[in-house]
């Protein structure tokens, strides 16, 4: 592995994680927020609230399955595709 490698080696794991920590706390921190105030709103005290933390935790695990789902398709063709140049390589 050369030097160039080296030092691009955090960055696709630094995607991933910020990807999956967004659809981590975005969703479920706006169910919050917007439970809060319409619970505020109708006096309907904790039953919005509770419902949109639900469906914000739904969509966060939704979010996070989606990502991890497209990463794995990119890994597995870079890995095919790795394997592909290592079998012509082999060939020649």
């Amino acid at each position: 592995m050369n030097e160039n490698n080296k030092k691009l080696d955090w960055k696709p794991a630094f995607e991933i994680f910020s990807r999956i920590s967004t659809w981590i706390i975005v969703p479920i921190i706006l169910a919050l927020i917007f439970g809060k105030m319409l619970d505020t709103y109708y006096g309907t005290k904790p039953i919005m609230f509770l419902i949109l933390a639900g469906l914000g935790f739904l969509f966060s695990c939704v979010g996070i399955i989606h990502v991890v789902k497209n990463y794995m398709k990119k890994l597995k063709e870079i890995s095919s595709s790795s394997y592909n140049i290592t079998i012509d390589k082999e060939k020649k």
